[in-house]
């Protein structure tokens, strides 16, 4: 990646955008330091999350994702209870709630899911469908008590019935959470986010592959008057 220069406002959704292998999720990776998991992985630049530093030593890693959550591509829930995936956060970083159950529940009303799941809690998580292990998932993130979720391409594996659940799902959580979404659907990005950046990639003077950022405004914007021809482009449908 090069060229990157973003700035996310709490409290509102932003999308990213682009063409596969422009490095939208790896600029996702970047905000919560996922990107430390890759072999050989470096890191040229600075990432700073209420003025500290995200790559400086002294930064405490766990502590950085439990503020800042991660939801996926695929689905992910653990081998476990839908009750032991909620709680298996708070109890890996030692919060000691006066009432896990509280805790349990209340992450699942705030994932949407709490009336479909609150007489089978002990039952196995993976006999949930799809959309509903997703919103499984969600709501374990939401159980450590983050600021910001980080969603990675959330409904690419669900039906148009779950993922308009995911939506509607974000944007009741925007009012808690700063969300910031990896997607590939125009559509999605144009009804759920405040704000959209734009990424394409571009060889570079050594004929490397680079992601880089376009254009990043208000999604009305970047949907109805982008200021790159490149960006007009790919929210229309020419190329991408």
């Amino acid at each position: 990646m090069r060229d990157v220069n973003l700035s996310f406002v709490s409290n509102e959704i932003t999308a990213l955008i682009g063409p596969s292998g422009c490095g939208k999720s790896t600029v996702l990776r970047c905000l919560n330091r996922m990107n430390d998991l890759i072999p050989g992985a470096k890191v040229h630049g600075k990432v700073t999350y209420r003025g500290i530093d995200l790559n400086h030593p002294d930064v405490d890693v766990i502590e950085l994702r439990r503020r800042v959550g991660m939801v996926f591509q695929k689905p992910n829930p653990f081998p476990k209870s839908i009750y032991d995936n909620i709680a298996y956060g708070p109890r890996v970083i030692g919060m000691k709630p006066p009432s896990m159950d509280d805790v349990v529940e209340q992450a699942l009303r705030a994932a949407a899911l709490w009336d479909e799941v609150k007489d089978k809690l002990r039952q196995d998580a993976m006999g949930l469908s799809g959309g509903q292990q997703q919103r499984l998932c969600i709501a374990r993130a939401i159980a450590t008590g983050p600021e910001v979720i980080l969603m990675d391409e959330p409904c690419s594996a669900l039906d148009p019935i779950a993922t308009a659940k995911i939506e509607d799902l974000m944007n009741e959580l925007v009012r808690q959470f700063t969300i910031i979404i990896v997607t590939h659907n125009m559509q999605q990005a144009a009804r759920v986010s405040h704000r959209t950046a734009f990424f394409t990639a571009e060889d570079d003077e050594h004929g490397a592959r680079m992601g880089k950022l376009v254009e990043f405004d208000t999604t009305e914007r970047i949907f109805s008057t982008p200021t790159d021809p490149r960006t007009d482009a790919y929210v229309s449908g020419r190329f991408g």
